[in-house]
């Protein structure tokens, strides 16, 4: 099982955040979570919570002590540190706010600081960026963040799964995500397969 550090912004669509935590962990994988004051407003609007153990903890969801919560001003994080990179972070979903902090190396707080370690220590970053319509900055930081490392996956649907629901449209992006993390899982069929 690997170590993986999911960041949570103020973007909307804190619900793929949420289910991405709850796959990771289903697959007893630790999940350390960092959430923006930001995100906590936006997951208050949009859930009606900001308790994300209580959201992402069901009966699959693995063993309850696999997820640390740290303050987005903890400095004292252990992944603050090339010398414990965890294997992946995700920043799911990932404002253009962030997006531009982090494609231009500013590194102001625990979110910003574990994307700079992780693209600096040439592992797996994966941003998925919710914003529409997006301007030529954000392209821009889109592309000077994929040029330093970072995978870039908006949070866009698709619909040759013929989802039915929302929650089947946010797990289509989460499979995405567990696609490019190298793991297995059920969430959608890929296209053309039996």
């Amino acid at each position: 099982m690997a170590d993986f550090v999911v960041g949570i912004t103020g973007a909307s669509g804190i619900i793929y955040g949420i289910k991405l935590i709850q796959e990771l962990l289903r697959d007893n994988h630790f999940v350390n979570v960092v959430i923006t004051s930001a995100g906590k407003k936006v997951m208050k609007e949009e859930i009606g919570k900001t308790d994300i153990k209580h959201l992402v903890q069901t009966k699959k969801s693995g063993k309850p002590g696999r997820i640390r919560i740290w303050e987005n001003d903890d400095f004292e994080a252990p992944f603050m540190s090339g010398s414990n990179t965890p294997q992946a972070v995700i920043i799911i979903p990932c404002s253009v706010g962030k997006l531009a902090a982090i494609a231009n190396g500013i590194s102001n707080n625990l979110l910003e600081r574990m994307a700079d370690v992780a693209l600096k220590e040439n592992r797996q970053l994966i941003l998925v960026v919710r914003e529409t319509p997006l301007s030529l900055i954000h392209l821009e930081n889109m592309v000077k963040a994929a040029r330093a490392g970072a995978q870039i996956l908006p949070a866009m649907p698709a619909f040759y799964h013929n989802p039915r629901t929302i929650d089947d449209m946010v797990t289509f992006i989460v499979g995405k995500v567990l696609n490019l993390l190298n793991i297995e899982h059920k969430l959608f069929k890929p296209w053309r397969k039996n």
